[in-house]
């Protein structure tokens, strides 16, 4: 593994020049890019994943190196928001080193924000780290504080790791957002003392609905519970303020008043945030998705390893982005028995 100046040495020149902004034919600028660097995870979470997944072979990943430089051709062309996924992106063999490599970009002002969505898994190892390289905030996957109750959703999980990653987060100075999936049946009895919890420590929360992506055991439908549903509940007991609050991403806030937290929805079905979509995902293996509910995507790989100059690999990225859709076409109903999309959501980190 080539160290982290070696890997900045990669980079073409022409991916630190300042290039034109990334525009999608809908006129919405393309400054958020989400990169799954592993489809590998230590967990097998119920609406993310089959038990029995098959991964990619770690031959077909792109190396770190290549990760970097394709990041680097993104910050070069005004993308400003960085988040590194998975599967689990912290399980990826030498992930700090893409992370300290990437950090020359928050210290050159190019980008505004490195962070990272985890399951916590592997925080208490990496969180000190992940501050370091100026990760200010990151997203930890949690829909329960029930032991037995994770070990179901998860399937593979230890709730008591992941608690103790997010006290070394906190613990780092870095602030932790909770991603809570809202699941019909399973969590919907405890979405309050999640919010407590969560806003006791400091810590947002935001919920999410379940999304038609690959087949998994559990029917979708039956998964399915409408934030419209968890809102309406929510006042019954709490006082919620809208926000206009903006992390760049697809989150609508209120403020509990009683609380004193922030709650943000995402709500790929009820209503879904398309029109102000800022972001394109790119997996560990150089394929760029420039929708998370479409199939169609481009490959970046083979323009990255053509030329050592980034021009064939920038003009591919544009040609990608005049595909950009105006939105997704997720679905959930008795009527539709199959996923939206074929892939599962590990390929692409959410």
């Amino acid at each position: 593994m080539k160290s982290v100046t070696n890997m900045a040495q990669m980079i073409s020149p022409l991916a630190n020049a300042p290039q034109a902004p990334i525009i999608d034919p809908f006129g919405r600028h393309v400054s958020y890019l989400r990169v799954s660097v592993t489809d590998r995870c230590d967990f097998r979470c119920v609406y993310c994943m089959s038990e029995d997944m098959h991964f990619l072979p770690k031959q077909d990943l792109l190396t770190l190196e290549e990760l970097d430089r394709l990041c680097s051709a993104f910050i070069g062309r005004g993308v400003k928001k960085l988040r590194i996924t998975g599967g689990e992106p912290l399980v990826r063999r030498d992930i700090m080193q893409l992370f300290r490599s990437l950090s020359r970009h928050l210290d050159s002002g190019a980008l505004d924000e490195l962070t990272v969505t985890t399951n916590g898994s592997q925080l208490s190892r990496y969180a000190s780290e992940l501050a370091a390289c100026g990760v200010r905030r990151i997203n930890v996957s949690l829909d329960t504080l029930k032991a037995d109750r994770f070990k179901e959703i998860t399937r593979w999980g230890d709730l008591n790791k992941v608690l103790a990653g997010i006290e070394a987060a906190l613990q780092a100075g870095i602030h932790v957002k909770i991603n809570a999936v809202a699941l019909k049946g399973v969590n919907d009895d405890e979405i309050e003392t999640m919010i407590e919890w969560a806003h006791g420590l400091g810590m947002d929360i935001t919920f999410i609905e379940v999304m038609p992506m690959g087949d998994i055991e559990p029917s979708r439908f039956d998964q399915y519970w409408p934030l419209t549903q968890v809102k309406a509940q929510l006042l019954d007991r709490y006082t919620l303020q809208d926000l206009e609050d903006q992390t760049g991403g697809p989150a609508r806030y209120v403020r509990v008043k009683e609380t004193g937290g922030r709650i943000g929805f995402i709500t790929p079905l009820t209503h879904n945030f398309c029109e102000s979509c800022n972001r394109v995902r790119l997996t560990c293996t150089g394929t760029l998705y420039m929708c998370l509910g479409q199939e169609d995507a481009a490959d970046l790989r083979a323009p990255l390893r053509a030329s050592t100059s980034d021009e064939p690999l920038l003009a591919a990225i544009d040609a990608a982005i005049l595909r950009k859709p105006k939105g997704h076409d997720f679905i959930i109903d008795r009527a539709t028995s199959r996923p939206a999309v074929s892939r599962h959501m590990s390929v692409t980190g959410g």
